[in-house]
This record gives C-alpha cells, sequence and structure tokens, in this order.
C-alpha cells in the first residue's frame, strides 16, 4: 500500500445531526475506490427517529453510554432517507411522527432491497397488543412500550 492515500471518514458523535457513517475507506488512485466501505468500524451505528427532542435526546443518551454510535431523524422519512444513505445496524422507530409515521417507515425500510436486513425497533406509547402485533407483520424486531428504562433499550438490542 505504498503510496496509496487512506481516508477515513466519520464525524464525532456529539455533531447537531449526529451523523456518523462509521466506515473506513481507502483510495487507491480512483474515485470508486475511495467510495467502496472496506472495514466496519465500531462500535454499531444505530439510528433514532423520534419528533420529540426528549425522546432522540435520551434515546442517544442511553445508546451512546452503551458504546453506540447514533444517528437521529426527526421524522420517518428523514430516518428513512439516513437509513438508505447510512445503513445503520439498527433503527428505533417512534410510531406517531410527523412526515412519514414508523409504521410507513418501517414498512419502506423492509422493501428497500439496502435496508430490508436492518433490525427495526419499535418505540411507542401505544400499549394496545394490536399495535405490537401490526409492528410485527411490517417486519419490526422488536417493541418497546414508553415509558421505558435504560435496560429495556438495551435488552431489545441483545435480542436481535
Amino acid at each position: 500500500m505504498a503510496g496509496d492515500i487512506m481516508h477515513i471518514l466519520s464525524s464525532p458523535g456529539s455533531g447537531d445531526s449526529g451523523v456518523s457513517d462509521g466506515f473506513l475507506m481507502a483510495a487507491a488512485g480512483n474515485d470508486q475506490a475511495a467510495s467502496t466501505p472496506l472495514v466496519r468500524k465500531s462500535p454499531q451505528t444505530i439510528l433514532v427517529a423520534d419528533d420529540s427532542m426528549t425522546e432522540r435526546a435520551n434515546l442517544s443518551r442511553i445508546l451512546r453510554g452503551a458504546g453506540y454510535e447514533v444517528l437521529m431523524a426527526v421524522s420517518g422519512n428523514e430516518a428513512f432517507d439516513l437509513a438508505v444513505r447510512h445503513e445503520p445496524d439498527a433503527v428505533f422507530l417512534d410510531i406517531i411522527m410527523e412526515d412519514g409515521d414508523g409504521y410507513k417507515t418501517c414498512r419502506q425500510l423492509k422493501r428497500h432491497e439496502a435496508t430490508a436486513d436492518i433490525p427495526v425497533i419499535m418505540v411507542s406509547s401505544k400499549t394496545n397488543p394490536v399495535d405490537r402485533q401490526w409492528a410485527m407483520k411490517l417486519g419490526a424486531a422488536a417493541y418497546v412500550v414508553k415509558p421505558y428504562t435504560d435496560t429495556d433499550i438495551l435488552a431489545s438490542l441483545a435480542r436481535l
């Protein structure tokens, strides 16, 4: 690799958007090589989508405290766009959000080739068993009811 240029693309986890792509990239003298992921860095990246700033901050605190990188979205449509671009290791989705609810976003993620295998964890104040069943039918891997504990969030990830 003498003479090759190595690029590391990353941003601190505390930026305004909370975006960190988590890939180590290497260039071998052409543009295609510069955009090809070679090594997945740890920690794992988790996408959190909730229209409540308080909920996003709380989930981010829990996940970052456990060593995860966190991407944040304020709507289902933004979450879908971030998931396609960054391919996180898991997605936490609120159900009730403007500009794309969690059900719609889960369905989109499961139907898109790049995101179909990413586990989705629904996080909602909806306690009706029908809501849980619908989330699972759409492809969610888990369902966490608000209010939740740090343990509830981390346990849902551990079970994936």
